[in-house]
């Protein structure tokens, strides 16, 4: 039987394939709010005009070296690259970045602590298929740097001002 929109009664029953999760429904600023003579350690990014707070970066050593994982295949998780590249002996963590609403994986970070086996591993796997597609390796260009941030510019970057003068004309 069909329905008067020309669709079979199986077609209009279909779910939809998109499945919201409670990641896409989080709050963009994980700034807390502080008391006056307080600081705190963050990670301060800023791009596109804007600056905030990145918590997660403060997971990772800044003394590793760091390959950015470029066309991953969305079947490619942490625990994919964690068998991937546990060949190495100082391997020591990775992170796949997936798109929030859609929950894509669109690249991946990996963390090597000696730099022999950071070369290696980008030699070795640079263009090999890891999942559905073949990687692409590139050396990290985000440094991650650890900043004590008081009272006043966690306010600041909570209630978005910017923190420059207006321009006098």
């Amino acid at each position: 039987m069909s329905s008067s929109y020309g669709y079979g009664d199986q077609t209009l029953n279909q779910q939809s394939a998109y499945v919201p999760t409670t990641a896409s429904f989080k709050s963009k600023s994980t700034a807390q709010k502080m008391n006056k003579g307080d600081k705190r350690t963050t990670v301060l990014r800023k791009g596109a005009g804007k600056q905030w707070e990145d918590t997660s970066l403060l997971d990772w050593d800044p003394s590793h070296y760091r390959l950015f994982v470029g066309n991953i295949s969305n079947d490619v998780t942490e625990q994919v690259l964690d068998e991937t590249f546990s060949v190495f002996k100082s391997y020591s963590k990775c992170r796949v970045v997936r798109d929030k609403i859609s929950n894509k994986a669109k690249y991946a970070f990996i963390a090597f602590a000696d730099p022999e086996d950071f070369l290696k591993a980008w030699k070795e796997y640079d263009g090999k298929y890891v999942g559905n597609r073949p990687i692409t390796l590139s050396k990290s260009q985000t440094n991650i740097k650890a900043n004590d941030i008081g009272y006043r510019k966690s306010n600041d970057l909570r209630s978005g001002k910017k923190n420059h003068r207006a321009a006098p004309y």
